[in-house]
This record gives C-alpha cells, sequence and structure tokens, in this order.
C-alpha cells in the first residue's frame, strides 16, 4: 500500500460535535450522550470521527460536549490524552460553559463552534473539519481536504449516495454535473437526483471543511442574525450555497476500506434497532465493517483486562461460542453464545443461552437465562431464568421493545420486574 502523505491534514484542526443527546436511542442515552454510547466490544461511537481525524494526519482536535457529558469526557480522558503540545498536538474538551454569556449554553452546532473563536484562533489551523460525533464510518479527510482546496469551494461538505426514495429523512444536496452544490433541501418529500444518477441522492453526512477564517467570518455573522437557528445545516451551509461556493465530496472518494470491504460503510445507529442491527452485523464471517484492519485502526480507551475464559466442558454446561465476538475479562461459565457480542467484562454463568444479544459492559447474567435479540445496558444484572424474546407481548410490557422486535433492557426495567 503506497504510503499516504497529510500535508493539508497537518494545517487543519478537527472540531467534533458531540452534544447530541440521541433521544431515539431510548434508555441507552439516559445516562450519557449518543456519541458516548457502546459500540463494536470495546469503543465509544465518538472513537470513529476521532480515529478517522488521527489516522488522517491531523493533530489538533477539539470536542464540542453539552448533553450529559461526564460519560464522554471521562472517556476522553481516558482514551485520547496522548497528543501532546511538545509535538505541535492538542486535544481540547469544550464543554458548554457559558463562555459567551452567563445564561447561554450552545444554542446549535454552530454556535457551539462560535462560542470558542478563541480557542481555535490560538491554535491558528489554516482548515477547519466540522465533524458529526456520533457516526459509524472510516474516512481519510485528508482526500477531502485536497479536494476543498482544488475546487476553490468555500466550504465542501461529505456526501453519500443512497436511494433518492430513501434520501428524505436527510439534508440533500442538488448538486451539478461537477459537484457544486445548487440547493440544500432538509428531509426533502421528493429529494432531487444526481446528475446523470437521477435513482440516487446525494445525504449530508455532517461533515464540512472550510478555510478558518471563512469560517469564523461566517461563524460571526450568523450571530449577529436574531433570526437564525444557529445550525450548519439549516443556516450556515444554505447561506453559503446562495452567496458563496458549495461543493459536495462524496464519500466514496476517501472511504477507507480493507480488502475484505466490498461496499463504503456509513451507518447512523441512531435506533435501537440501528443499534443493534451495526453491532450484530460484526459477528459475520466477512462484516461489512472490518474492525481488524491494522492499516486504519479505531483508537479507543485500552482498558487493560486478563483474556476471555470459557469453561465448563459437560454435556449441558459448556461455555461455548459461535460467530460471536466476546472482549477481554469477560468468563462464559458452562453457557452458549450464538451471534452474540460481549464488550468487557460481562459474566454468563451456567445453562444460559444467549443469541444475537449486545451485552454493554459489567453485566451479570445469572443461571438459566435465555436471551434473543436483545440490548442489554452497562452493568446490568439479569436474574435467573429470565426468558426474553420468545414473547413479544410479554416482552413489550416488561422491556423497551422495538418495531423490528429488538428488546432493550436496563436495569430499572429488571427492578421493576414481579419475580
Amino acid at each position: 500500500m503506497n504510503q499516504r502523505t497529510h500535508a493539508l491534514a497537518r494545517d487543519a484542526m478537527a472540531y467534533v460535535l458531540a452534544g447530541g443527546r440521541g433521544s431515539r436511542l431510548e434508555e441507552l442515552t439516559d445516562k450519557r450522550a449518543k456519541p458516548a454510547v457502546y459500540f463494536g466490544g470495546k469503543s465509544r461511537i465518538i472513537d470513529f470521527a476521532l480515529s478517522n481525524a488521527l489516522n488522517s494526519g491531523v493533530r489538533r482536535i477539539a470536542v464540542a460536549t453539552q448533553y450529559k457529558a461526564h460519560s464522554l469526557i471521562h472517556h476522553l480522558q481516558l482514551g485520547w490524552n496522548f497528543l501532546r503540545p511538545e509535538r505541535n498536538e492538542s486535544f481540547d474538551i469544550l464543554p458548554a460553559s457559558q463562555r459567551v454569556s452567563e445564561t447561554q449554553w450552545y444554542e446549535g452546532t454552530a454556535d457551539a463552534v462560535y462560542q470558542n473563536i478563541d480557542i481555535i484562533k490560538s491554535y491558528d489551523p489554516r482548515f477547519m473539519i466540522v465533524l458529526a460525533g456520533d457516526h459509524i464510518y472510516k474516512m481519510d479527510y485528508e482526500l477531502m481536504l485536497r479536494q476543498h482546496c482544488d475546487s476553490g469551494a468555500d466550504v465542501t461538505v461529505g456526501c453519500f449516495e443512497v436511494p433518492r426514495t430513501q434520501a428524505t429523512g436527510f439534508g440533500v444536496m442538488h448538486v451539478d454535473e461537477v459537484d457544486n452544490i445548487t440547493d440544500f433541501v432538509e428531509k426533502p418529500a421528493d429529494p432531487p437526483g444526481i446528475p446523470g444518477n437521477p435513482d440516487l441522492a446525494l445525504a449530508s453526512m455532517g461533515i464540512y471543511v472550510f478555510h478558518t477564517k471563512f469560517l469564523i467570518d461566517l461563524l460571526r455573522r450568523d450571530a449577529a442574525n436574531p433570526s437564525s437557528s444557529r445550525d450548519f445545516g439549516k443556516d450556515l451551509i444554505p447561506y453559503v450555497v446562495k452567496h458563496g461556493k458549495a461543493v459536495a465530496h462524496r464519500f466514496s472518494q476517501s472511504c477507507v476500506r480493507s480488502s475484505s470491504e466490498a461496499v463504503s460503510y456509513w451507518r447512523d445507529v441512531g435506533t435501537v434497532d440501528a443499534y443493534w442491527k451495526a453491532n450484530i452485523d460484526l459477528t459475520d464471517v466477512i462484516p461489512k465493517l472490518d474492525l481488524y484492519d491494522t492499516y486504519w485502526p479505531i483508537w479507543t480507551y485500552a482498558e487493560i483486562t486478563p483474556p476471555a475464559k470459557f469453561v465448563h466442558d459437560a454435556e449441558t454446561r459448556r461455555g461455548a461460542a459461535v460467530s460471536s465476538l466476546v472482549s477481554g475479562n469477560c468468563i462464559v461459565s458452562g453457557a452458549s453464545l450464538r451471534r452474540a457480542l460481549l464488550f468487557t467484562g460481562v459474566r454468563v454463568n451456567s445453562y444460559s443461552n444467549l443469541e444475537e444479544a449486545v451485552i454493554l459492559p459489567r453485566t451479570i447474567i445469572a443461571r438459566n437465562v435465555k436471551l434473543k435479540k436483545v440490548v442489554v445496558d452497562r452493568g446490568v444484572h439479569i436474574p435467573e431464568g429470565l426468558v426474553v424474546g420468545e414473547d413479544p407481548d410479554l416482552d413489550a410490557k416488561r422491556f423497551r421493545r422495538t418495531e423490528g422486535g429488538v428488546c432493550l433492557i436496563t436495569q430499572p426495567m429488571i427492578d421493576r420486574l414481579d419475580l
């Protein structure tokens, strides 16, 4: 593989917007912001945007937090504290701290950047890469920076191609033959197609590249507009489309894929069903997302743990796993797993069976438990004999059961059970 260069990325700052609640994830975001939600066995969702920045060569990173930020900030302090000022690197956590006004928190995605202009200027980056912190994908931002410079754009917007009929839930770019954006439509009923391929639409990924000076001027103009909602997608990008030059960058041009990844992978795991499916898909023999790609690693807090352990080998009491991912410090004691994903420190006791189960860290599953098509929140104690996944009506009374038939289980739900 050719050695990549990062000439532009080293002169950029990645600014990650990580303040979103993610309410469609239901109780999974009761105690944590969506970017802090666990994913893939040992990571958090935000680790993908941060790893993309680091792997792209960006060495100045800032994360703006707001909603229930403690879990996220704790993770960032543990896992992302290795960037060093003496190497011209920086990592800033920027909670909503009423820097502009004593009564004003971040009012929108644009305001979350505007309130920290002084910090941005102190580092004097040439470019700003504004990122959403709640999507799963692998992308080389250096390639997007190159297009931004080559095209002379005021803003370059990361986009991915989706079937036009499925684009109604996204911000959609209307582009000309050379991907100049001529219109930006938020969640259109009839999305515009791509020239030459009208069955597809270009949906925004929430990734924007600016020259820093242009962005600061844009943010100040927006802050002076009392009717603005202080949002990139609703206010700033449409303004640039109308008054400047906005260009679409197609994800397919900078998506990072290993030899086993057949298609470009991007997921918004913003619902319980989507979250469950994206995690369970990792148990496939050849998953669509390759977490084993050493060329483009997903950095995270590397917790020091003992290996996973499987014990007992009797006919009805065998610790075994098929098509499953089992993290460190897990003990599967006389239980069976099939298409399951266990995060760090899970205990599964004898005679229990887990199938299509996503089990978050530090969960304890007692004996004779049967769980199918579930997401179990961190630290839950599943009582002996509990069965989930066989009686939809009973499941819906006791737990959060989705339209797709996935049951989300939290400790308060367990505590309310009449066992």
